[in-house]
């Protein structure tokens, strides 16, 4: 009778896995930031791997923030594109492609938007970086229009604010845990970090989002951190999800090179 008993509360006080409906597979890639050396090398990893694993219904999610900081934004925008051409390819707006849009209206945000990575972006278009550098403010907004492709305009401006697939909920920041996951506000899934990243209850869902960088993926009971600071850091992270398993891929920049390391994760 007691050994029943035991039972039963054991089995009521354990969590069901997290996990994706059956035969689905995806890939989460987290923040890029101009990073395309690590995000080509990471791309065609993921889909070895994808491969490997035989058949399955599989996608891949970028959480956002694939420009500004790193040197080349505008070959990211590029692979991304050939990317989704190419497969099932979600793409999540970040605060950076954020202030990119904003910025071509406003020299308010232009202003911000230069200061936190913009510049490194806008030089990867055929700007003149002397006469950037001589160049006022309204000046560079009209090198902007001039600069960046109207279809790479229109592309970022079809990234989405989340994704959700079976017990995960991907997102570029996080979510406001007073609100319920179908009212979040669009500024915080693109912006927060209190009191998203120190909630330790459960969510709902498993949050998977970039945003804020770790040294390493960050893995919580309701929440999965996956940007691991590729434009400083020579590291870029996705997280691969199938069934209740969880899988690490990075590409990981050493001396000029660059390798690829998997592990499986609980």
């Amino acid at each position: 009778m007691l050994k029943s008993l035991r039972k039963l509360l054991g089995a009521a006080e354990r969590t069901p896995q997290a996990s994706l409906p059956e035969g689905a597979r995806a890939y989460a890639v987290g923040d890029i930031h101009g990073r395309s050396d690590l995000f080509k090398a990471l791309s065609r990893a993921i889909e070895a791997d994808d491969a490997a694993r035989g058949a399955a219904n599989s996608c891949v999610v970028l959480l956002g923030d694939l420009i500004d900081r790193g040197p080349d934004s505008a070959g990211v925008i590029r692979l991304a594109r050939e990317w989704q051409s190419r497969r099932k390819l979600h793409i999540l707006m970040g605060n950076h492609e954020e202030m990119l849009l904003d910025s071509l209206e406003s020299e308010e945000v232009l202003r911000h938007f230069l200061r936190y990575g913009g510049k490194e972006t806008l030089l990867s278009y055929p700007v003149d970086p002397v006469a950037y550098t001589r160049a006022e403010l309204g000046e560079v907004m009209a090198m902007m229009h001039a600069a960046i492709p109207d279809q790479d305009l229109a592309f970022i401006r079809t990234f989405e604010d989340s994704l959700t697939l079976g017990d995960y909920l991907f997102v570029h920041a996080g979510i406001d845990p007073d609100h319920p996951v179908d009212g979040q506000r669009r500024s915080d899934l693109r912006w927060i970090r209190e009191p998203f990243l120190s909630h330790a209850a459960s969510f709902g869902p498993i949050v998977v989002h970039g945003h804020t960088i770790s040294q390493a993926a960050e893995l919580r009971p309701n929440r999965i951190g996956i940007d691991t600071g590729a434009w400083r850091s020579g590291r870029l992270t996705a997280l691969g999800l199938e069934g209740t398993a969880r899988w690490l891929i990075e590409a990981i920049e050493t001396d000029g090179s660059i390798a690829i390391a998997q592990r499986s994760i609980r």
